[in-house]
C-alpha cells in the first residue's frame, strides 16, 4: 500500500470522493464535476423526406483519377503517371461493365518519396451458385 502525505497542495486539491451511492456508479475529482449537457442537444428534428429523395452528391473530378482507372498495358517499361495527393489513403473500387467475373480494390499510399498501390483481386459469385 502507498501513503500519499497530504502537505502536498496538489493531491490534496485532487482528493478522490470515494463515496458510492446508489444513483452514483463512479468516483469523481472534487473540483472537476461533469457539466451537464444542454437539453436543446437532445431535441433534434429528425429528416424529412425530401433529404431521402435526392441524390448522392456528385464526386469530385479528380477522385475519378485513380490507378484502376488506368488503361492496362502490356508494356512494362511504360511508368504510370503519380498519383494525386486527394486518392492517396482512400480505397477504390473498379467500376466495370457487367458482366464482370472480379472486383478489383485499390488503394495507394506514400511512403516517402513512393507511392505504393495494392490492389486486391475478388471474384464475383454466379448469381444462382451457391458459396460452400
Amino acid at each position: 500500500m502507498v501513503n500519499i502525505k497530504a502537505s502536498y497542495p496538489l493531491v490534496s486539491s485532487l482528493s478522490m470522493n470515494n463515496q458510492y451511492s446508489e444513483d452514483k456508479d463512479e468516483a469523481t475529482v472534487m473540483g472537476f464535476e461533469v457539466p451537464r449537457s444542454p437539453d436543446s442537444s437532445y431535441n433534434n428534428v429528425y429528416p424529412g423526406n425530401e433529404d431521402e429523395a435526392r441524390d448522392p452528391p456528385v464526386v469530385p473530378p479528380h477522385l475519378h483519377r485513380t490507378l484502376l482507372r488506368y488503361p492496362a498495358s502490356m508494356n512494362t517499361s511504360g511508368n504510370l503517371p503519380l498519383p494525386e495527393n486527394v486518392i492517396l489513403n482512400h480505397l477504390y473500387i473498379e467500376n466495370r461493365e457487367p458482366p464482370r467475373s472480379v472486383v478489383a480494390l485499390g488503394f495507394t499510399q506514400r511512403f516517402r518519396a513512393k507511392y505504393v498501390t495494392v490492389v486486391l483481386y475478388k471474384p464475383v459469385p454466379r448469381r444462382g451458385s451457391s458459396n460452400t
